[in-house]
């Protein structure tokens, strides 16, 4: 049988961080989690992985992790394949992440 294929997953704590998200800034339904590449803008820069709530479009691939609804263009799924999005929360830093799980 096939399975789908779930390019980027959600950390327990990155799906909470998304709901006090979503709660707090009353996000609507129909907006679902973007995860995405952004290209640089100059000659030289690099891409970075982008997230936010955004609606679904035509290009997108829709699925859940950890009860979030996850959009991504398919154009950027080889670029987010194997990602895990986390939720760091430190004195140095706070914020998402993304990292490649061991």
């Amino acid at each position: 049988m096939f399975e789908a294929l779930t390019p980027v997953l959600l950390t327990s704590k990155a799906a909470e961080e998304v709901r006090k998200i979503r709660e707090t800034k009353k996000i609507a339904p129909e907006y679902g989690l973007r995860v995405g590449v952004q290209s640089g803008g100059g000659c030289g820069s690099g891409s970075s992985l982008i997230i936010g709530f955004d609606k679904k479009k035509e290009a997108d691939m829709e699925y859940i992790s950890e009860g979030i609804t996850v959009y991504i263009d398919k154009k950027h799924t080889l670029y987010l394949i194997g990602k895990e999005v986390d939720f760091i929360d430190t004195a140095e830093v706070r914020g998402f992440m993304f990292v490649d799980p061991v």
